[in-house]
């Protein structure tokens, strides 16, 4: 019985490897990019955002396995589609002016991205540094009307 398991397992995990989806990795050109306010804000951001944010995706091993790949490449098509640092005025929808809000409150990173990402866990004081560059690059939803 447990054998049947395993075989029907192991067969399911490679037959949905031929689903279509979650295996085009793109990365557009960079059209655009803001004017930072500082440069340790930029390396904060790459470091912590850009994976999701830019048309600099680096795209790890495990984004190229089903099912994890359907997950990766969903949550980088959603993050540029409402903010993409790599289409900053092209781009129709960009909401620059929520990304330190969403830092602040600690729903970006999202906590799923860390363990993989060891890299985007910011310190208290880099968080603090991220969260006044973002502010200072791009504003805050607060002020807009």
């Amino acid at each position: 019985m447990k054998t049947e398991l395993l075989i029907g397992a192991l067969a399911f995990a490679t037959a949905i490897q031929v689903i279509p989806f979650g295996h085009n990795h793109v990365n557009p050109p960079v059209i655009a990019e803001p004017t930072w306010d500082s440069p340790q804000t930029q390396v904060l951001f790459k470091r912590a955002c850009a994976d999701c944010h830019s048309n600099e995706t680096v795209w790890p091993w495990y984004s190229h396995v089903a099912p994890v790949s359907w997950l990766v490449v969903h949550d980088v098509e959603e993050g540029r589609e409402h903010f993409n640092v790599s289409a900053w005025g092209a781009q129709k929808k960009n909401e620059g002016d929520d990304a330190a809000e969403e830092v602040e409150e600690d729903e970006m990173p999202p906590l799923v991205y860390l363990p993989t990402h060891p890299e985007a866990r910011l310190s208290p004081e880099e968080k603090t540094r991220l969260i006044a560059g973002l502010k200072a690059t791009f504003g805050s939803e607060k002020h807009r009307h």
